[in-house]
Order: structure tokens, then sequence, then C-alpha cells
């Protein structure tokens, strides 16, 4: 999965496709560039599980913003809205510890530390799900699919899906390296953007790919039985 990931960008005519996605990286404090980013992943997404081998072009450049702003109003219902109501929660238990008082409140006040300290799993969660959202939603081009959880179930328990999850953090270090070294020098700050997009990629094949092969286990399931009723959702 990782060779796979890594070699995916470059596949093709690969030079002008990571000119324009270095190019919309410069660019993307303008919004409307970083929207056909996203837009371009999901494409990403789109074309790996249907099959392609091949990165998808720059092309139908409206298409690809709707798909961007999609995906990150996808993507910021699975992460600003847990977190926010994490906070909230927080807040309370450790609100009611102090005016309780006491040996009560004290214990509550403890219970508020400790789902403090559960913050960084709650974002790994964050983490995990998203990509298999934004994966449900190309694979049927609805925006109601990010949320389907008979679609999502079967990728998010799936040890495909958990190895494309972790590889991306092995890419991550990696580009954050390159990204360091470059950033010492004028010129090397300038390509840093074109690194960028190039991981991004990769990591989108990734995550594609371990959805398409989770879901084609799920279409070949026995006949009549709930993978099967999956898998035709997903043939949809």
């Amino acid at each position: 999965m990782l060779e796979d990931g890594l070699s995916y960008p470059i596949r093709g005519d690969w030079v002008g496709r990571i000119v324009i996605g270095g190019v919309l990286g410069f660019l993307s404090v303008l919004v409307v560039p970083a929207f056909i980013i996203v837009g371009y992943l999901v494409r990403v997404l789109e074309k790996t599980i249907g099959g392609d081998e091949v990165p998808p072009e720059f092309t139908g450049w409206g298409d690809l913003l709707m798909k961007g702003l999609i995906g990150t109003i996808i993507t910021i219902a699975y992460t600003v809205i847990p977190v926010v109501v994490y906070a909230v929660v927080v807040g309370v238990v450790s609100g009611a510890g102090g005016a309780i008082g006491g040996d009560t409140g004290a214990l509550v006040g403890v219970v508020g530390l400790l789902l403090t300290l559960a913050f960084i799993p709650v974002l790994f969660l964050v983490y995990y799900a998203v990509p298999a959202a934004l994966s449900a939603y190309a694979a049927r081009g609805e925006l109601g699919a990010a949320f389907d959880a008979d679609l999502l179930k079967p990728a998010l328990f799936s040890t495909e899906y958990l190895v494309a999850v972790l590889m991306p953090i092995v890419v991550a270090v990696v580009v954050w390296i390159a990204t360091a070294v470059l950033a010492v020098t004028v010129v090397g700050l300038l390509l840093v953007p074109f690194v960028q997009f190039y991981g991004q990629v990769a990591v989108f094949r990734m995550f594609g790919s371990a959805f398409a092969t989770v879901n084609d286990r799920i279409e070949s399931g026995p006949a009549g039985g709930a993978a099967s009723a999956v898998g035709d959702d997903t043939a949809r």
C-alpha cells in the first residue's frame, strides 16, 4: 500500500499536475484555490475507488470547486462539531466540580481532568473517521453518504482501513522532514507546496484503495446477507 501510494502521484503526465497543485497551494490563502485542492483530493478518492491507476487531471474546475466545498463541509462536520461538544462536556464537568466542592466536587474534578487527557484519543478518532466519510462521499457522489453508518462501518472496522490510516503518518513525517529541509533556503521554501501536494495525493490514494478493497469484499459477500445489502447500496 505504501509503495503504491508513493508512486501514484507521479504516474502518467505527472509534471503538469504537480505544478498546478503546487501553484494552488501557494494561492490557498485566497481560499478558493484551497477548495479546489480539496476537490481534487476527493476526485483522487473517486477515481481510485473506481479502479483508475493514474491520477485524475485538473479538468472541470467548477466540479472540483463544488467537490471541495462539500468535502470541506464534511470535514468540518466530523471535526469541529465533535470537538466543540467535547469541550462543552469537559467545561461543564470541571465547572460542576468547582461548584459542588468537598470530596464529591474533587471527584468530579478528577473526572473532568481525565476527560481533558482523553482529548488526544478523541482527535485520533476524528482523524480516523474523516477519510472514510470523504471516501463514502466520493464513492456515491452524495453528501448523505458521508454520514451513512451502513456504508462507513465496514471500512472503519477493517484492517485495510486501519493500515491506510497509519501509513499516511509515515508519509506525513517524511513530508514534514522534507519541508523542514527545504525551508532552510528561499528556493527550497518555494518547493514546499509542491512537496505537500505530492504527499496529499499519495495519502488520499491510500485511503481510497483501502475503502475500495473493503467495499469490493462486501459486494462479493453472500447473497441476502447484511454485507451484500451494504454492497448493493454502494453500487447504486
